[in-house]
């Protein structure tokens, strides 16, 4: 049987997979995506990526073509008249990027190939075996039990094969979660008379609700959109074929003034869960993305925390494979479990919010929403929150409160922090004023600011704040996340 060598396999080609598998080839490792399906998916279901993602996206060259070919919409208009408004972010990206998640994949595909990530196509994992050194897998042609069997052998391997993952079966990982939404419509429409401004729109009655993001494509008869449309009184299996009455019914009972359906283009129905794995590390297996995480299709979260997974883990198995400590592999969950907790709690309260039934909760609710928001500490919260700015991971007693928060904000001299990210490894951003380092291989930026000097980490989060003059501690952190020392920083 054919035995095939690399550093790391990723199974999953969605935008979780095709992230890490990028970042990892952009670091030098040799790296092969595996994906069931022959050919790429052409309909999807996310459709908003983030500020925080567009960051990310940014740091890898890829966010200004997309966002050349994309809406981009300034708030969410949800229950009550109620706004999360996102022009107050503390980022480049004061919105919401609508395109459809196809075009996001195509871009990572590209990104992916471009460093010299392989994918290979039509094939499934059937089997997983790992020891002290690596991780031996088995596939076979997709759908083809008598097809031949090929192994592949690999010192790790990110699963990002899904809500149906094989590779969480494979080492045993309970999804313990519940369904909370069923018979959920996502289509892509035309509408003669959609919404008003540029945002995304929620529109709800006692049983339905429509959801409507507004594509920058137009023509004389009207506007297309992204709708995500549910009746309670018409739940339907996931098979069930959906019909362009049933979306357009929904949206002229939820929406008001009714928008107009005139076209339906791609269509879907699914059902959505709340779920989580324990533990996002299996030995030398990791979960990402869908495979380690679903939640409600409300706030857009879904392929945001997929891509950041990827962003966040790729770079650990990076210094690794360079000789780092193992511990390195568990800040991956340590740093990743609580943020996918949070984005259940928060897309699962929105699903809820928006799904009440009794009149005196729905009054509340859309008397408290409004009111809440235009609180401007709640709503930059809420808008962080919701656009993936303000999330943070934890420090130790003794950092400084700046390590774990994004560095993308800083103001430096010349050009921006995600520039010199499009090479991989740690940045040091001195102060304003402050002399440049003698170290080789590691990229530097002067402060516009008065800020202190800090170390930021290949996914854009700060490792270690200071002075410049204190060079041992920032030697001693660059050492801890790396195992690789740069004397001249402790001179």
């Amino acid at each position: 049987m054919t035995v095939h060598h690399v550093d790391v396999l990723v199974v999953g080609a969605g935008p979780t997979g095709l992230t890490a598998a990028g970042d990892l080839a952009r670091s030098g490792r040799s790296v092969t995506v595996l994906e069931r399906w022959p050919t790429v998916n052409p309909s999807s279901r996310a459709f908003a990526t983030m500020a925080r993602t567009l960051e990310v996206l940014d740091a890898r060259g890829l966010a200004a073509d997309l966002l050349a070919r994309s809406h981009q919409a300034p708030g969410v208009t949800i229950f009550g008249g109620a706004r999360i408004d996102l022009t107050h972010l503390d980022s480049p990206y004061q919105f919401a990027m609508i395109t459809p998640q196809t075009n996001v994949d195509r871009a990572l595909a590209d990104y992916a190939a471009a460093q010299g990530a392989g994918v290979r196509r039509g094939v499934e994992v059937i089997g997983l075996d790992q020891d002290d050194d690596g991780v031996t897998v088995t596939v076979r042609p997709h759908g083809d039990e008598a097809g031949p069997h090929t192994r592949w052998r690999a010192k790790y391997v990110i699963g990002a094969d899904g809500a149906h993952s094989t590779v969480r079966a494979l080492v045993g990982a309970d999804f313990p979660g519940r369904t909370i939404l069923s018979s959920i419509v996502l289509a892509d429409v035309l509408l003669a008379h959609g919404p008003a401004g540029r945002g995304l729109t929620l529109g709800s009655t006692r049983n339905e609700f429509a959801f409507l993001a507004p594509y920058d494509d137009r023509d004389a008869s009207g506007a297309w959109y992204r709708a995500m449309v549910w009746d309670r009184t018409n739940q339907q299996p996931d098979n069930v074929p959906v019909d362009s009455d049933e979306i357009g019914g929904i949206l002229a009972r939820a929406i008001d003034p009714d928008p107009g359906l005139l076209n339906v283009g791609w269509k879907s129905r699914f059902h959505c869960d709340e779920r989580q794995v324990a533990q996002y590390r299996h030995g030398r297996v990791f979960l990402a993305g869908d495979a380690a995480h679903v939640h409600s299709p409300m706030g857009g979260q879904g392929m945001n925390t997929g891509i950041q997974d990827a962003a966040n883990l790729a770079w650990k198995i990076d210094a690794a494979l360079t000789g780092a400590d193992d511990a390195v592999l568990d800040t991956y969950h340590d740093e990743r479990h609580p943020i996918g907790k949070r984005v259940l709690l928060q897309s699962g309260l929105m699903a809820r919010g928006i799904k009440l039934h009794q009149p005196v909760a729905r009054a509340v609710r859309n008397l408290l929403a409004p009111n809440i928001l235009r609180v401007p500490r709640v709503r930059d919260a809420i808008a962080g929150g919701f656009a993936g700015t303000t999330l943070r991971y934890p420090h130790h007693k003794g950092e400084s409160s700046l390590v774990g928060t994004r560095a993308t904000q800083i103001p430096l001299r010349h050009g921006r922090l995600t520039e010199l990210q499009r090479l991989p490894g740690f940045v040091f951003i001195r102060e304003r004023g402050a002399d440049p380092i003698d170290a080789a291989g590691l990229a530097q930026a002067e402060r516009a600011d008065e800020g202190p000097a800090v170390l930021v980490r290949p996914d854009g989060y700060i490792a270690w704040a200071g002075a410049s003059t204190d060079r041992t501690a920032g030697a001693e952190a660059l050492a801890r996340w790396t195992g690789r020392e740069l004397d001249c920083l402790a001179k």
